[in-house]
């Protein structure tokens, strides 16, 4: 399957890599962790990174500060990365670009993944498509830059090596890419642990707003545009909420939801048991793993939550 790549890769001139709407470690971590292996290992004119705004916490990689925010382009790309989306529509604004690349590579773990483009790797097997990268790169060919990328999304996917889709592999993938001079304690507490006051400041808002349904197995919280501008914070600073909710004691389910704009939401939900609330985000549009989904909805959180408790509930 790598072979397919690197002539793809041989081939191009331009090469742009995209990851889906509301970037993670994961998404980013792959995106740069791709860029930088390229522009080390190929000489392409141009490559280019579309994301939108992420936290300011990964701006440590390399490749960081020439990722392109703004999807106005008409430019025809020879060869699209699609990395860790679900499906085209993950890429939001920057999909047109994708769509019309001449050719198109998707490389995701995610089980809702259909495969898509003219090569498709999905390993849902996998923590991260981090470490699917790690298995796809020539380890000698994986320059610290690029090492530090892929932790980044391994550690975030695998929620510090204690989430269940943490295997033997994930375990050696992340010790080959510290043996490259990945700085893990700087990673992970720079990334996963560091929290700005105003993060700190909307936790504490989101857990005095949270609830409990079905017998205490639900707990779900609601921020709304009121909400991030009470303590100065932006979706930027809702990483860790959902975690934080999933921890409670009885949970087996967890249900963060925050206003993005009027009458548009984004649902995400943790579980601690067997449930798989992929079903529920994939049945709503969205997608993501058995522990870990998510979705946007355009619509009333009114309108929405009775529904998505009704999927909740058939799961318990």
């Amino acid at each position: 399957m790598m072979n397919e790549i690197f002539d793809l890769l041989k081939a191009a001139s331009t090469i742009a890599i995209f990851g889906h709407i509301s970037p993670d470690g994961d998404c980013v971590g792959s995106c740069l962790g791709f860029y930088n292996f390229i522009k080390e290992n190929y000489k392409p004119d141009k490559v280019t990174v579309y994301l939108e705004d992420f936290s300011k916490d990964f701006m440590f990689l390399s490749g960081s500060d020439q990722v392109c925010h703004d999807p106005d382009t008409d430019e025809v790309f020879d060869l699209g990365i699609s990395l860790d989306c679900g499906d085209t529509f993950r890429h939001g604004d920057f999909g047109h670009i994708f769509k019309r690349a001449v050719k198109k590579i998707s490389i995701d773990h995610h089980v809702s993944n259909e495969g898509f483009g003219d090569v498709s790797v999905v390993y849902p097997e996998k923590s991260s498509t981090c470490e699917i990268l790690y298995d796809l790169f020539p380890l000698d060919k994986i320059s610290k830059n690029t090492a530090e990328c892929l932790y980044v999304g391994i550690v975030h996917d695998t929620g510090v090596f204690k989430h269940s889709c943490t295997a033997k592999s994930t375990m050696v993938a992340a010790g080959e890419l510290l043996e490259k001079g990945v700085r893990s304690d700087y990673v992970i507490d720079k990334t996963f642990f560091n929290k700005t006051f105003a993060s700190n400041k909307l936790l504490g808002v989101a857990l005095l707003n949270a609830k409990l349904e079905f017998e205490g197995k639900l707990i779900y919280t609601i921020l709304r545009l009121e909400d991030f501008s009470s303590v100065g914070a932006t979706t930027l600073d809702t990483d860790g909420i959902v975690d934080q909710l999933r921890v409670t004691e009885g949970i087996e389910v967890a249900l963060f939801i925050y206003q993005k704009a009027e009458n548009e939401y984004k649902y995400s939900l943790r579980a601690n048991s067997d449930v798989d609330v992929s079903k529920i985000a994939v049945a709503f549009g969205g997608g993501g793993h058995k522990k870990a989904a998510g979705v946007n909805i355009k619509e009333p959180v009114e309108v929405t939550l009775p529904k998505i408790f009704d999927a909740i509930r058939a799961l318990l």
